[in-house]
């Protein structure tokens, strides 16, 4: 459905440390919508204009607006976002390029309200295996909500009046909370 119109220039390329492949839906509509480095091509050989291309992404995946807000929130914010499918979260957070570093952020995206789409963190156990998962695995929490403001996703311009709001989740740690308890008696000595 995406092709290249200057994939050369696109920067994991020249660098040689990244891959060049798109591996999702949010990553294609960005570069097409966002970057405008990437164009979508039907089976039939034409060129699909953006509006196409999110009606095709929502037939697709009916979350792919709230999703793609999320990914483009993070990439806006200078993160290099892939998959988190391994880790059971949507995306995974590098501040730097995968080959160099370690990802930060294991990301879940919820919509604001309580609709459909939210399916996941809804009993405490879900947010416990969710943070004891990143946890084990070097990596914070961080839930995107991301609330529409009443306005349908008929269109990409309806991503403009979207709001993004951050929260981290971590375990608490008894050695560290320990560590913090005895430092602030010894100060008060």
């Amino acid at each position: 459905m995406y092709s290249s119109k200057r994939m050369l220039n696109y920067p994991f390329n020249r660098a040689r440390f990244g891959r060049s492949r798109i591996t999702s839906q949010e990553e294609a509509f960005y570069l097409c919508f966002s970057l405008e480095c990437l164009k979508g091509i039907g089976k039939d050989g034409s060129i699909k204009s953006n509006k196409e291309l999110w009606e095709y992404s929502k037939s697709e995946k009916p979350a792919s607006p709230i999703s793609y807000k999320a990914y483009s929130h993070l990439r806006h914010k200078n993160w290099v976002v892939r998959s988190g499918l391994q880790y059971g979260v949507d995306f995974i957070a590098y501040r730097h390029l995968p080959a160099l570093i370690h990802s930060e952020y294991a990301v879940l995206v919820l919509s604001k309200g309580d609709n459909e789409l939210n399916g996941r963190l809804r009993v405490w156990s879900d947010v416990h295996c969710t943070v004891r998962l990143c946890g084990s695995a070097a990596k914070t929490l961080l839930v995107l909500f991301v609330d529409s403001n009443s306005q349908g996703t008929s269109s990409p311009s309806c991503l403009e009046h979207c709001t993004v709001e951050e929260e981290t989740i971590t375990r608490w740690n008894p050695e560290q909370s320990r560590d913090d308890q005895t430092s602030l008696r010894n100060q008060t000595k």
